[in-house]
């Protein structure tokens, strides 16, 4: 079972809750927890017909500025004339004290809507920014920064 994370008016409470249940499920304290994430592109949404043990499955996020390259398992450029492409299935896997990969990896911020800009809400986050996930990479950080590159839950306003 998968998650149509576009579907949700606060995706981020939605993460947090996810933390929860597994905080909570083996008696961790959820500070301790962060984030994994393994693209699933080797199955289809049909194909996915149970929930993992632990985290959470998601589809309905869009990239824009480069592609995900389900041959090689990393980020590629775009296809050329190809402004948007879905990414695959996306597990959020929460893990204690983890240390976060400091090569290999771009980290790319997944946003609401195209705009990219947002204000804060009175509850401190942004009515746009929803969080930053590491995706596989053999380039350089800078050089999807600078290609602009962002997973977006809608592609309309």
């Amino acid at each position: 079972m998968a998650f149509w994370i576009s579907g949700f008016f606060f995706p981020q409470a939605f993460f947090t809750a996810a933390l929860q249940n597994f905080a909570r499920k083996h008696i961790i304290a959820i500070d301790e927890l962060q984030f994994d994430f393994k693209i699933i592109d080797e199955y289809t949404l049909a194909e996915i017909t149970e929930k993992p043990d632990d985290g959470v499955y998601t589809h309905g996020l869009f990239m824009e500025g480069a592609r995900w390259n389900s041959t090689t398992h990393i980020l590629d450029d775009s296809q050329p004339k190809q402004l948007y492409t879905e990414m695959p299935l996306i597990w959020f896997v929460p893990k204690r004290n983890r240390v976060a990969p400091t090569s290999g990896i771009y980290n790319c911020p997944i946003y609401k809507v195209l705009s990219r800009s947002g204000t804060l809400s009175t509850t401190g986050h942004s009515t746009n920014y929803c969080l930053m996930i590491e995706l596989p990479s053999n380039k350089a950080h800078d050089d999807w920064v600078r290609a602009g590159v962002a997973l977006f839950l809608a592609l309309r306003y």
